[in-house]
């Protein structure tokens, strides 16, 4: 019996090696890089810091990296890659809980729908950026109102504007090209949530496009995926640094930036800054999605996920911040052309990297290769993120069958789940797609996370018991968690969380977009998505329950959190310790019977027979039997 394997244990080796690996530690890192750095670092992170206040919103959210988001990254990661598990498998450590593996999968269900929207819109303008004159560049096209300004335009067309609201006695109101182009063009905005209106074709063709790009790079799971990151996680930075570049050379930038570092701490008291310092960075990490599982779950049993968590937490958060500042150099300029307040200048919400950063790249020469470059960056930013919410699903729907046809025809299933998203994101192509995505952006995605992973975090420390897990840790590592971690996973992260939704509760306010507030139903709606994953989580502890051994509901309890006996590191190498196979009474009895007079039985045997198999002392005691 070499390295602790088992008689019978062979398959479970096999199908390991089946499940596939990373070609190296180096597209684990940038994999899990491209997850955490997507289009949130764009398109979200500056809007939070721009709606919360600018410089006040760093501190909140630094503390909620360094107390919360760091720790939680490190645990997901070792968790995945000490059981080699997707979000299902996992919950072996305490079966009553896997209905959080369940969560984790409805929630990666509802982001990997709108993300790609947000991936199709960016192809949208990754394709209309291929011409002499970018199409926002003035305001002279069929869609563009009295009201609009161009940065390019002349004094004329501002005074022609000015003149016109004056005389309409309405109230001034100046808006870019790229902003019209946006509402009255590429989404041809309808007026209320409930008026879906048609569905845009060109956006629908994108978003078939990004679908097609998703499975591609997936067909081979992380075999193909790992080498397709080696460009998609990198060539980004590439891009934002020459707009960084551009950007704070332009005239009014250093206001922009001010208004992005200069902190209003009135704001922090405001439990909504909090809760979007907290939701933003499980939505920046990725934070149970189960994307971080999953991943970790491909790496080798030893890997030193430690270090990675760090590094990958903070190029994470740099990201953000780096970003930002591209954001807030152009939107001073834009408020210093357009003579206003930077809060007033910019669209909320997605619209903002749609809206702001085409204005920009209107000012850079050759402006449409700019704007090829800089769309495309915005698809490999979200191509990285939505690969690991693919993969996700994928691998949770392939590990909980587990046998070998569902392992060999594991492309179909990816095929199926592309072909579902796109059909479950053609109702975000139409004319009122934004309102919708906006909704599940909101709801579906935000405090729904922190629920998800409070509940890990109890279940792991308090549930499976912390010394259990900590020794685990130091089974893989080779070193226990630090003790800052070990007090976070204990009383600081489920803390802090926990006091995020209380205040989040007592501070609620409903979903507007710009001047367009959202009717009941459609917050209602909203609700339900968000509580459609935190309700597996009791449906299926109650399932587990009922069906577990035991004659009273505390013995059911009991046997429900209890880890299974297939809990533990996948191969049989790995599994020592407490982890060493147990076996079972008959075979225990047959090997027992060989070294009980172990010299006995070899004299015995050279003198019956000289010739002996590999099994011969057991063979020649049988005889003299």
């Amino acid at each position: 019996l070499q390295n602790g394997a088992v008689p019978g244990e062979q398959g479970k080796q096999e199908k390991s090696v089946k499940r596939g690996n990373w070609g190296n530690q180096i597209e684990f890192v940038l994999t899990s890089v491209g997850y955490a750095v997507g289009l949130g670092n764009v398109w979200r992170f500056p809007y939070l810091c721009y709606r919360n206040g600018g410089g006040a919103f760093m501190f909140p959210y630094f503390i909620m990296l360094v107390f919360c988001g760091i720790p939680l990254f490190f645990m997901e990661l070792s968790f995945g890659q000490f059981a080699s598990q997707g979000c299902l498998g996992v919950w072996r450590v305490s079966p009553m809980f896997k209905g959080v593996g369940y969560g984790m999968m409805v929630v990666s269900t509802y982001i990997g729908i709108y993300y790609n929207v947000v991936i199709c819109i960016a192809f949208y303008y990754f394709f209309v950026s291929m011409t002499h004159v970018l199409p926002w560049t003035y305001c002279s096209n069929p869609w563009n109102t009295p009201d609009c300004v161009g940065v390019l335009d002349g004094n004329l067309s501002s005074r022609a504007a000015l003149n016109i609201t004056q005389l309409l006695n309405t109230t001034q109101k100046r808006t870019s090209p790229s902003e019209e182009y946006w509402r009255r063009y590429v989404l041809n905005l309808s007026d209320d949530i409930g008026n879906l209106g048609e569905v845009r074709l060109p956006l629908l063709g994108c978003l078939g496009v990004s679908w097609v790009v998703v499975f591609l790079c997936l067909i081979k799971g992380v075999k193909s995926s790992g080498k397709v990151v080696y460009f998609t996680a990198t060539f980004p930075y590439v891009v934002l640094t020459i707009l960084f570049v551009r950007g704070i050379t332009l005239e009014g930038a250093v206001t922009g930036i001010m208004y992005y570092l200069t902190p209003q701490w009135d704001k922090i008291l405001n439990a909504k800054v909090w809760g979007d310092a907290a939701s933003q960075i499980f939505y920046s990490l990725g934070c149970a999605w189960g994307g971080l599982i999953t991943m970790a779950s491909y790496n080798k049993f030893n890997n030193n996920c430690y270090r990675d968590s760090i590094i990958i937490s903070i190029t994470n958060c740099a990201t953000s911040v780096y970003a930002g500042f591209v954001i807030f150099s152009i939107l001073g300029f834009m408020a210093n052309h357009l003579g206003v307040d930077v809060s007033k200048v910019a669209d909320h919400g997605p619209g903002l990297a749609f809206v702001a950063y085409p204005e920009a790249l209107t000012l850079l020469p050759i402006s449409p290769l700019w704007s090829v470059l800089f769309f495309f960056m915005l698809i490999l930013l979200g191509l990285g993120t939505q690969f690991c919410l693919l993969e996700t699903l994928v691998t949770a729907i392939v590990d909980e069958v587990g046998n070998e046809w569902i392992i060999r025809k594991k492309t179909f299933v990816t095929l199926g789940v592309a072909v579902a998203g796109f059909l479950l994101g053609v109702p975000l192509t139409t004319q009122a797609g934004i309102y919708w995505l906006l909704l599940m952006d909101n709801y579906a995605a935000s405090f729904s996370l922190v629920v998800i992973s409070c509940i890990m975090c109890v279940a792991i420390m308090y549930i499976y018991g912390h010394r259990n897990y900590f020794k685990d840790i130091e089974m893989m590592l080779g070193f226990p968690p630090p003790l800052f971690f070990q007090i976070c996973w204990r009383f600081i992260s489920p803390a802090i969380i926990f006091f995020i939704l209380v205040f989040t509760v007592i501070q609620y306010r409903p979903i507007s977009y710009n001047e367009y507030v959202y009717p009941t139903w459609a917050i209602s709606i909203g609700f339900l998505m968000a509580l459609s994953s935190v309700i597996c989580i009791p449906i299926y502890a109650i399932y587990k329950v009922c069906r577990s051994e035991g004659d009273t509901l505390l013995e059911r309890l009991k046997n429900a959190t209890k880890a299974s006996k297939d809990w533990g590191p996948a191969l049989p190498e790995h599994r020592s310790g407490r982890y060493a196979p147990v076996f079972s009474p008959s075979t225990e009895s047959h090997l027992e019977v060989q070294p009980l007079q172990p010299e006995k039985g070899q004299n015995e045997a050279a003198a019956a027979s000289p010739v002996q198999g590999s099994n011969g002392s057991a063979h020649s005691q049988d005889s003299r039997l």
